[in-house]
């Protein structure tokens, strides 16, 4: 197993370290507050601990788990700490009433992530598209992702794997944005009766 790295404190943070620890890997919370840390790590419990902010993460993947508005701002304040590393880009840009995205084609969250990381990092999405209860249930899903680096893709691919998900590559750095959309998708699903206990899959003949 291995060690991952969370960057944000709140419910998507605790639930990937949830699953992730229920499957034997380590987990590394990363906040810029680190009370809630702390309290990120008591909820996740399985041996997570507390990272430094700003540092360079234990966990050669990394999950941005922040608001879509401070995610380019994280990703910048750790700079050439995330070197080499695979960053998993889990934001939805979602408007106020989340019926819609605020990027544009082009310049999705994980595309402006990209930008601004190390030339030597690797920026996948994922998790976008999977509800935080849903997530840390023990239970089989499909997880949605794109990213530009093939070999990135294979290590998250083979991560989600390890936690009882089947992945779903979707493509290049391009399909990011797509993936947010996707993600309005599953918000309407839930809507308009689905409910909450809902996520996005596929059938493969």
């Amino acid at each position: 197993m291995t060690t991952i790295s969370i960057i944000g404190t709140g419910n998507m943070a605790t639930a990937i370290g949830i699953r992730a620890a229920r499957y034997g890997h380590t987990v590394e919370i990363i906040g810029r507050d680190r009370t809630k840390a702390r309290a990120a790590v008591e909820t996740i419990g399985d041996g997570a601990h507390v990272g430094t902010y700003g540092a360079e993460p234990n966990g050669d993947l990394v999950f941005l788990a922040v608001l879509h508005q401070g995610a380019v701002e994280a990703v910048r304040d750790h700079g050439d700490a995330l070197a080499g590393k695979t960053l998993v880009d889990i934001t939805n840009p979602f408007n106020d009433d989340g019926t819609g995205v605020v990027t544009t084609e082009g310049h999705s969250v994980t595309q402006q992530i990209a930008a601004a990381a190390p030339p030597s990092a690797h920026v996948l999405k994922a998790f976008n598209t999977t509800f935080r209860d849903v997530l840390a249930q023990a239970t089989p899903l499909d997880v949605l992702f794109a990213g530009h680096d093939e070999g990135a893709r294979a290590q998250f691919a083979a991560f989600a794997r390890s936690l009882d998900l089947r992945p779903l590559d979707t493509g290049g750095l391009e399909m990011t944005y797509v993936l947010e959309w996707a993600a309005i998708l599953l918000m309407g699903l839930a809507r308009n009766g689905a409910g909450w206990d809902v996520s996005l899959g596929a059938q493969i003949r």
